[in-house]
């Protein structure tokens, strides 16, 4: 049999309405190499410098190359932040150093915290199970990951369902509605935003009512010490599909607002400092149309209209309520006719999805897709163009990507796809990420995880600070630059090598200080799912570098004196 939580069904539909692999369930939450406390950080793209206290050394010439990488520690300067190194369950936790481990997907959108019952919706024939978690006491599905969160050092970010009904058992028997004309009363309860009497830790099982302030509540008295943040349901946009049996009706433009605003003014009422995220798309089609609502016509982009009601929802309420804006990003770039999110690794769908990181921030990078051919947008240009909106109609949102993925997870080129996004998410001031592990065992996109946060085994990790890395070719290669906020003179690269051949890479480093040297560590297909430590490299001019990176590979340069 299946596991319902771990499989996301692909569903062709209508040529604009194409879907990502729908998300079934991740099941853990975790993450972020922070201290314990309730205040989660991240936030909006953060400012940007471009001074330094010191001089900095000019750098000689590399020589001969085939792609140039210009590194400059006064460019371009700002914090990094610490929850874009996520993941959908903390699988490799102590190895991989996950920085926000979600506990989302289908099945928590029917999740009763009252008994840990859910459904599975269309992952798994509607059926309300005991999958989360077997315990009748309150919260078990979810207490066991956020301990585990917090004696990591990490963050949890909790599913809040917000739709009308929630799961009230576990009996099984597949699809709920076949249980009798009135199964919306005998199979589920009803959901809420807000209590109207006192709130409870310890809820009354057996009433018909569920409430999540009193989820919030719960989780503020029991694990107020972890760094928790809360996301607004999933993938509303696909309810009437996905959730059927609790949301038979496509959502509307002003439905998923009023839902958003009464669950986050809820949230917000019991923890002021925990951090809301919303509205959860699952895709493109989402963020353009909601899936092609019924009031979409009447008020154009999804997100656009997203952005000015909470605006003004904060307004009214005289603080924010939604912090960032949380999408789903499955690429529908594909290679010789084959999506890229897939396990292929023909030729023509590697070359596609080492490419497809540029659609996040490259305006001249065209992918082809349905949404770049079909829909008219050229370059997606994503990152960009989702800056703007926000800007435009909410400035000082922050973007979250709670579910995205590259495909080809147990080959190379997923694992240069994945961390040049890792990479793109840093440099671009994305402010939450967590990649939802799509195909089989995922070890080459764990690996590219680690190239920033364990590169040698140890706990080495790229820096905290993201300073300019300009590439001659984003075609052939990208670099990322980092130092410390607390040490300066720590620099490390990440490199990554889009090309089937070996390039020679020139790398110049303008920096107060002078290096000489590099540590380097490398994930190549010959050297499996594990970064390996490489022979130094040695300057052959001041502070510049050539370094030959190896055909499709990513590698991790520690500069020393």
């Amino acid at each position: 049999m299946t596991d319902p939580l771990t499989v996301r069904n692909h569903r062709s539909t209508r040529r604009r309405a194409r879907r990502p692999l729908l998300a079934a369930a991740g099941s853990a939450l975790v993450a972020a190499a922070l201290g314990a406390g309730c205040v989660v950080p991240g936030g909006p793209p953060p400012t940007t410098t471009t001074t330094t206290s010191a001089p900095l050394v000019t750098p000689g010439d590399p020589g001969v190359r085939d792609v140039s990488f210009s590194v400059a520690a006064n460019l371009d300067v700002h914090a990094i932040s610490p929850l874009v190194y996520g993941t959908n369950g903390a699988t490799g936790l102590a190895t991989n150093k996950q920085t926000l481990v979600r506990m989302g997907g289908n099945r928590w959108t029917a999740y009763n915290w009252e008994n840990n019952a859910s459904n599975a919706g269309s992952d798994w024939c509607f059926q309300n199970d005991g999958y989360l978690s077997g315990s009748a006491t309150p919260g078990d599905a979810v207490k066991p990951t956020i301990d585990q969160a917090k004696a990591a050092g990490a963050t949890a970010l909790v599913t809040v369902p917000i739709v009308d009904y929630v799961a009230a058992d576990k009996n099984g028997g597949c699809d709920v509605r076949n249980s009798g004309a009135n199964y919306l009363q005998t199979r589920f309860r009803h959901n809420h935003a807000t209590k109207p009497t006192a709130l409870s830790t310890t809820p009354d099982p057996n009433d018909t009512e569920v409430y999540q302030d009193e989820f919030v509540n719960w989780l503020k008295v029991n694990e107020g010490t972890a760094p928790i943040a809360f996301s607004l349901d999933n993938e509303p946009d696909l309810w009437s599909a996905t959730h059927a049996e609790v949301h038979p009706n496509a959502v509307t433009y002003a439905e998923l607002v009023q839902r958003n605003v009464a669950y986050a003014s809820a949230i917000k009422r019991v923890w002021p400092t925990a951090r809301v995220t919303g509205p959860v798309n699952y895709g493109f089609y989402g963020f353009e149309t909601l899936q092609g609502a019924p009031d979409a016509a009447s008020h154009g982009n999804f997100l656009d209209y997203y952005l000015d009601q909470l605006a003004a929802a904060g307004t009214s309420a005289g603080k924010r309520l939604v912090d960032d804006l949380d999408l789903h990003w499955y690429p529908e770039a594909t290679g010789g006719g084959v999506r890229i999110t897939g396990s292929d690794t023909s030729a023509a769908v590697v070359a596609a999805r080492v490419q497809a990181p540029r659609s996040l921030w490259d305006p001249t990078y065209v992918e082809t897709s349905w949404i770049s051919q079909d829909y008219g947008y050229g370059a997606i240009n994503l990152l960009n163009r989702t800056k703007g909106r926000i800007a435009t109609h909410y400035p000082g949102t922050g973007i979250a990507f709670t579910e995205w993925n590259y495909g080809g997870g147990d080959h190379i080129s997923g694992g240069v796809a994945s961390a040049d996004v890792l990479g793109i998410f840093g440099r671009e001031g994305v402010s939450m990420a967590a990649m939802w592990p799509l195909n089989g065992s995922e070890s080459y996109t764990y690996a590219a995880f680690r190239a920033f946060r364990n590169f040698d085994g140890a706990g080495g990790r790229f820096g905290d600070t993201s300073i300019r890395a300009a590439s001659s070719d984003a075609a052939v290669g990208s670099c990322y630059a980092s130092i410390d906020s607390s040490n300066p003179d720590r620099v490390v690269l990440v490199l990554v090598n889009k090309a089937t051949t070996a390039k020679r890479a020139g790398v110049t480093v303008a920096h107060a200080r002078s290096f000489g040297h590099a540590d380097v560590y490398t994930l190549t297909a010959g050297g499996g799912p594990a970064l390996v430590a490489g022979a130094p490299q040695t300057a052959v001019a001041t502070n510049a570098f050539n370094y030959t990176m190896p055909a499709l590979s990513v590698s991790v340069l520690v500069l020393r004196p």
